[in-house]
This record gives structure tokens, C-alpha cells and sequence, in this order.
């Protein structure tokens, strides 16, 4: 090929190198700007709130003219690379939870989605967390390269030679490398699936404990029955909080963020430690060994009380909880003791309380189980082995390739490098699910509406029709008001409260409930 052949070939390299470098730098930006213009917990009422929406959630019925045709008409484009193909009524295969009462489902990408999901390679999360390293790889095959071919250039033959290797080498390490990569990203996916089903068994165990708080509710007290719930309802926040720290909490001595001191609330960080924070190792065996309180000066941050999971506990249980250095933990203990409060009677025995324990220690136990997956790292020597052999297999790999490709190789080593490194990035970002992989904050707000937000709702399901047509024909009601064993039967499955406020509302109550009124 000419000279001036090959210098064409270089410049249209560089500019791909170019070209990649600035998008991937594009979309870090406009991410980082999405990222803050995002809804706030922390902001005040009165301050304005962004938040930002995906286009496929405003789904229309076909046909229906809006004011705003045009400007969606022009922006289709831009949507399409930055959401995908928009979907009509009838393809629509999630329903809003809040409207319609279902729960959402998150998109799933098909074959016949190949266009849009490689035209949008640049707004990728996993090529943004790795733009360094695959960038890097790319420069450094493309300066082998142009050094090979300048060598051969200048009539030093065998020095070209030279840096050429066999691809026998690379051959047979690529099968270890992968498997070094699928045992890792496997560990990892395992992780993420146990991750889910812990959270599974809160959101059981919470309706669990929910659904029995209300059978016994004349027995408890409505009092205790609402702090019940209260506390049930702060228990997945203040859990996310802890196995995910700096959520939302701000420092105190913060410049750049306003705080309000009748509203704030200040705290300390509720942080579970990892097994391989080497300072609170050296505080442990500096108590161990010296006997010194492992109690040292820790930053003090705030929040603000009106958000949640604050606004849901009561001034009294709130000025407690915010001192404990484990909150869930003690929202646990708070219900036991609750529980445990509630006297003896012929409806409410140690069977039942020993069935409310149960559901309250399986909360307890989630809390050791979320810990333990965001304490225990993978370990350290597999790591490490793994991104060390990637990262020598991929230096040496344009000696190995540059007498076949030429100045090709900095575009081929950029495509391995971005799917080799990617898979490994995918495998830490999900090795703690607890920190963005799983949305925790869907989960928590689902489990506040099932014990706070649907109350009124979820009662309606603890009236039994039968009750009435009952009392009317007169059949066992007799046997009913005389036989103890099932005295208050009705009104352990039915809560009072319920009827009393069907009652103010102008409807009547059972004929059974008036007489033992």
C-alpha cells in the first residue's frame, strides 16, 4: 500500500479513537447532570423538585391527539436513542402499581432490539466505568502498531519481526481467562440473586406481620397496633440506609448544602463495616488487646425529619432510634418488646405471641443476612488474580496480532478490551446488589403502602358477609353468643375500629356487634 494509502488508514484510527473518546466523555457528563437533577429526599417542601421520567411510562392510546404533537414529533429521534423504539397500548407489558394496582415490570431487551441497543453504545453505564482501561489498551495497540510499521518503513526488518509473536501463547491462556471471568461473574450473579430473596422474605414476613397485627387487634390496642405498623413501615428504609451509607444524609459542616435546624435531624452514620476495613480492624484489636472503648469522634450528619423513613415513627421513638448504631436492629427489638407487652387473655396466648416472634426474628434475621452479603467481599487474591491476567493478556496481545492486522489493531484490541473488561465490571457491580443493582427503594415504598398507605383498603378484606345472613336466620348465633371457646371470634377477624368508622360514615353495623355493644 502507498504512503499515502496508510496515512489515510491512521487518520481514520485516530479519528475513531477520537470520535469514541468524546462520546464516552458526552454521555459521563450528561449522565452526572441527570444524576443531580434527580427527585431530592432530602429537600424541603418548598424548595423545587425535578424528577426526571422515562418516555415509556407516558404511554397514550392510540389515536388520542395531545397539545404537544409536534414537540414529540421532534424529539422522537433523540428519545429513540436514548429509550428505545416507543411501545403502543397493546405491547405494553407492565401496568403503573399506583393506578391500576399492579406491580412493574422492567424491560426486556429481544433480538429483534439489536439496532437500538447498538446505535446507543455510547450511553452505556458498563463502557463509561470502563472507558479508562479500554481506552487505554486501544492507544497502547495503536502505538505498537504505528511503531511496527514505521520499523518496516525504515527497512529494519527483523527488529519488526521481533516484536511479533506467536498467537499460539494467547491461544490457550483465552480458555483459563475465561473461565476466570465466568466463575467470578457467576459468584457474583449468586450474590445478587440471594440479595433478592432476602429482600423476598422482608416483604413476606412485613405482611405477614401486618395481617396478624390487624386479626388482633382488639386484643393489642389500636395504639399499639398503629406503632406496630409504623415501625414495620420505617424497618426497609432504615435497612437500605445502612447496608447502603451517605444515602441521604449530610454532613453538618456541609458548605454546599442548606440546612434547616428546625426541621433537621442529626445523627451519626449508620454504616455496616466491611471485613476488609483495615481502620476498623485496628480499633477491634487495639480493643482486644489494650481494653480500650472501640467508642471514638465520628462526623455528625443531619437529615430532614419530614422525609422518610423519619416522618413515619413518633417524636418519642424517633429521639431514641436516631442514637442506636444498628436502627433496624432496633426497630427489631422495639417490636418485640411491643409484642411481648401485650397482656394474656383467652384470645391472645403464648401461641400467638410466639407466632408474632417468628415473623419479627425472620426481620431480624434479613438484617444479618444483608450484612453479611455487603461485608463479605469476594475475595481479595481471586480479584486480583483475575484483573491481573486480563490485563497482561491484553498488553501482550498486539505483538501477537500486528503482523496480521497492521494498524488494525488498535480497533480490533478496543472491542476485546471493551468485552472482556465489561464482563468483569458487570460482576463487581452486582457482587453487592445493595448498591444500585437491586431497586430498594421500589421494594421499601411497596412494603409502606401495603402496611400504612392501603390500610382503609386491606381491612376491607377481614369483614366477613356471612356475618349478617347469620344473625338473620338465626342459626348458631345462639350457640355462638354461649360458647366460650369462640367468644370474640368474630371480632379478632373483624377489627371494631373498622365498623366504627363505617358507622360514622352512616352505615350500619352487624346485628352481632351491636349486641355486644
Amino acid at each position: 500500500m502507498p504512503a499515502s494509502g496508510w496515512r489515510g488508514v491512521v487518520l481514520m484510527i485516530s479519528l475513531f479513537l477520537g470520535w469514541c473518546g468524546f462520546v464516552i466523555s458526552f454521555a459521563s457528563t450528561k449522565q452526572q447532570a441527570t444524576t443531580s437533577s434527580r427527585f431530592d429526599p432530602c429537600l424541603s417542601p418548598t424548595e423545587p423538585r425535578i424528577r426526571i421520567e422515562s418516555t415509556r411510562l407516558q404511554i397514550q392510546p392510540f389515536g388520542s391527539s395531545g397539545t404537544n404533537d409536534n414537540e414529540e414529533r421532534q424529539s422522537s429521534w433523540s428519545e429513540w436513542m436514548q429509550f428505545g423504539r416507543r411501545r403502543g397500548v397493546g405491547e405494553v407489558k407492565h401496568r403503573d402499581p399506583i393506578d391500576l394496582g399492579g406491580l412493574q415490570r422492567s424491560d426486556r431487551y429481544a433480538a429483534k432490539d439489536w439496532l437500538h441497543n447498538t446505535i446507543t453504545l455510547p450511553n452505556s453505564r458498563v463502557l463509561r466505568d470502563i472507558r479508562f482501561p479500554v481506552i487505554s489498551m486501544a492507544s497502547w495497540a495503536t502505538f505498537v502498531s504505528l511503531l511496527h510499521r514505521s520499523l518496516n518503513k525504515r527497512g529494519m526488518i527483523n527488529a519488526a519481526k521481533h516484536m511479533c509473536i506467536p498467537t499460539t501463547p494467547h491461544s490457550m491462556m483465552v480458555s483459563s481467562l475465561g473461565l476466570l471471568l465466568v466463575f467470578r461473574t457467576n459468584s457474583a450473579y449468586q450474590r445478587f440473586v440471594e440479595g433478592r430473596k432476602i429482600w423476598e422474605h422482608i416483604v413476606n414476613s412485613s405482611r405477614d406481620l401486618y395481617r396478624l397485627a390487624v386479626l388482633y387487634e382488639k386484643q393489642m390496642g389500636v395504639g399499639r397496633r398503629r406503632r406496630i405498623q409504623s415501625l414495620l413501615a420505617a424497618f426497609p428504609y432504615l435497612l437500605r440506609y445502612r447496608i447502603r451509607p451517605n444515602l441521604i444524609m449530610r454532613k453538618l459542616d456541609d458548605e454546599h448544602s442548606e440546612r434547616d435546624p428546625e426541621n433537621s435531624l442529626l445523627l451519626y452514620q449508620d454504616a455496616a463495616a466491611i471485613d476488609t476495613d483495615y481502620e476498623a480492624a485496628a480499633v477491634a484489636t487495639a480493643e482486644e488487646t489494650t481494653g480500650k472503648s472501640r467508642r471514638k469522634t465520628r462526623p455528625l450528619y443531619y437529615v430532614d425529619k419530614r422525609t422518610l423513613p423519619w416522618r413515619l415513627l413518633s417524636a418519642e421513638v424517633l429521639s431514641k432510634c436516631v442514637r442506636a448504631q444498628n436502627r433496624p436492629l432496633w426497630v427489631v427489638d422495639r417490636m418485640a418488646a411491643e409484642v411481648n407487652d401485650v397482656p394474656d387473655s383467652p384470645r391472645f396466648s403464648a401461641r400467638e405471641r410466639i407466632a408474632f416472634m417468628r415473623h419479627v426474628e425472620n426481620l431480624g434475621a434479613c438484617i444479618g443476612a444483608c450484612e453479611r452479603i455487603h461485608q463479605t467481599v469476594v475475595p481479595l487474591n481471586y480479584a486480583r488474580h483475575a484483573l491481573r491476567v486480563l490485563t497482561l493478556w491484553l498488553l501482550s496481545l498486539p505483538f501477537a496480532l500486528v503482523k496480521d492486522l497492521g494498524v488494525l489493531t488498535g480497533p480490533v484490541l478496543f472491542m476485546i478490551s471493551w468485552l472482556l473488561f465489561g464482563v468483569y465490571e458487570i460482576g463487581y457491580s452486582i457482587e453487592d446488589p445493595f448498591q444500585g443493582s437491586l431497586r430498594l427503594s421500589i421494594i421499601s415504598d411497596s412494603i409502606r403502602r401495603d402496611v400504612i398507605a392501603d390500610e382503609f383498603i386491606r381491612e376491607s378484606a377481614f369483614q366477613l358477609e356471612n356475618s349478617d345472613s347469620e344473625s338473620s336466620s338465626g342459626t348458631g348465633m345462639d350457640d355462638y353468643d354461649d360458647d366460650d371457646d369462640m367468644e370474640g371470634e368474630a371480632d379478632d377477624y373483624i377489627p371494631r375500629s373498622t365498623y366504627a368508622r363505617q358507622q360514622a360514615n352512616g352505615a350500619s353495623m352487624p346485628s352481632w356487634l351491636n349486641k355486644k355493644v
